[in-house]
């Protein structure tokens, strides 16, 4: 599907999902929703699943492994259901989404919410009260993949709403992966007063949340409030039970707890985004205080790897990235990080160029924009960087290895890469752009008149007897 393509069978007038069942109804009214026989297996037989259909359909599944709850995958699989789901044409997806993280809308708190019809304190536990999956080979077992963190600052109590992988370490203890991010910062706030970081885990959320999570912005902005701006209208958020945290009113489940300071517990291996595991070491430590759900709660997973997780980490980047770029180089027309290279690390920019060289500043300013970025191509406007068959065709006309490539070792990069060290790894960009002065016909590409109008509906003629047609 092009980027002006509208989606088969969407509803006629774009408008945005308010919640996880608003889309599910929407999925499901245009037959993007497979429901799956009740009592499917939490242990890998939910997953293989899931992936089978994946970009396909989404999957539900009610009752799985004969448990009270539901699970939903694949909610967002497709980059023109994101742009649906946030009442978008898909061609405006990038720039609605910049606008949004520029211009964030304060959200509204209430104190009743749906979130909270149902309160668990005494007894907890998790896996009694929710169908938590597991999903690879070897993960270490179940897992909450597509769960908000949302903390807040000890010092100024803004809050930060990101996704980490959590492991189900005990009953009413979790495990979880902490990045160099915001999050990490306000629990070394708490951590150094000896202090544990007030935290919840959010489960079940409307497309614009679970898209404005992953808004790569200063710390300091809470993307709950570019979640709102996503939407149209703010965000109604409710506080939690046992602690500070402000957590989407419509939310399916709510997961209130603590990251305890000076504690580290086993967690991994997990089957992450790279399609590779995530090594198993000593992480954080969540003590679970309370479990509050909608009645019949639904639970959101991602299958790590696939494509709900390589574009949730897509969108947000590109909309971060084509912004940074743009301040410095006007001619940056679009970028697209793709599938091929996991959403994260391979770059495509779509430049005009005024300059000689241009194309290689473009790329060290690509390389800063973002650490993942391992491999960046810039090619000229007439090139589809949607189409990687595209990509690669500038590269084997328009590029030479000797004369166009930016090489910079020793740089930061993704720790869950395996190819790096720890994180420090090479970057490579490539220049794919035609020279300024080259003679207008020496890359000229070719064109058939008319082939874009030609209606094939009107000159393919019915059945395929061709001997028929020959009288």
């Amino acid at each position: 599907m092009n980027q002006n393509e509208a989606v088969p069978g969407a509803l006629g007038s774009l408008s945005a999902a308010r919640t996880l069942r608003d889309w599910l109804d929407r999925l499901a009214s245009t037959n993007r929703l497979s429901v799956i026989r009740p009592s499917v297996g939490l242990v890998y037989e939910l997953a293989a699943i899931a992936n089978r259909l994946d970009g396909t359909t989404a999957s539900f599944f009610p009752h799985p492994s004969g448990h009270s709850g539901s699970v939903v995958s694949g909610l967002v699989s497709d980059r023109g259901w994101m742009a649906e789901a946030l009442g978008v044409p898909q061609r405006e997806l990038v720039e609605h989404y910049q606008k949004a993280a520029g211009s964030p809308l304060p959200w509204r708190e209430v104190t009743e919410a749906p979130a909270q019809e149902v309160v668990h304190r005494d007894d907890i536990d998790l896996l009694k009260l929710l169908p938590i999956p597991t999903h690879n080979e070897h993960d270490s077992g179940p897992y909450i993949s597509a769960g908000l963190t949302i903390a807040r600052d000890p010092e100024t109590g803004l809050q930060n709403v990101s996704i980490h992988r959590c492991q189900i370490s005990g009953p009413d203890r979790i495990g979880i992966l902490l990045l160099p991010r915001h999050t990490d910062h306000f629990y070394r706030k708490a951590e150094a007063k000896g202090e544990a970081l007030e935290i919840a885990l959010v489960v079940g959320v409307d497309p614009a949340t679970l898209l404005a999570s992953q808004a790569i912005v200063p710390a300091g902005h809470d993307e709950l409030e570019i979640a709102g701006a996503l939407r149209g209208s703010p965000l109604e958020v409710v506080r939690c039970q046992t602690n500070q945290v402000r957590v989407p009113a419509d939310a399916e489940i709510v997961i209130e707890g603590r990251l305890l300071p000076e504690a580290r517990e086993p967690e991994g291996p997990f089957g992450e985004f790279p399609q590779y595991y995530g090594e198993r070491a000593n992480r954080h430590v969540i003590q679970v205080d309370a479990v509050t759900h909608r009645k019949r709660p639904i639970f959101h997973t991602i299958v790590g790897g696939g494509l709900e997780h390589l574009l949730l980490g897509a969108i947000p980047r590109e909309a971060t990235i084509l912004a940074t770029l743009q301040r410095n180089f006007p001619g940056v027309q679009d970028v697209h990080l793709s599938l091929g290279g996991v959403g994260r690390y391979h770059l495509y920019v779509k430049l005009k160029k005024t300059q000689h060289g241009e194309a290689k500043n473009v790329l060290l300013g690509a390389f800063a924009a973002h650490y993942d970025i391992k491999y960046a191509v810039v090619v000229d406007p007439d090139v589809d960087i949607h189409d990687s068959r595209e990509v690669e065709w500038a590269i084997s006309t328009r590029f030479q290895a000797d004369r166009d490539t930016v090489i910079i070792g020793d740089s930061q990069c993704s720790k869950l890469d395996p190819s790096t060290d720890d994180g420090l790894g090479a970057k490579m960009g490539l220049d794919a752009t035609i020279p300024l002065d080259a003679p207008e016909m020496k890359f000229k590409r070719i064109r058939v008149p008319g082939e874009e109008s030609v209606n094939l509906a009107e000159v393919v003629a019915p059945g395929s007897d061709w001997r028929a047609a020959l009288a």
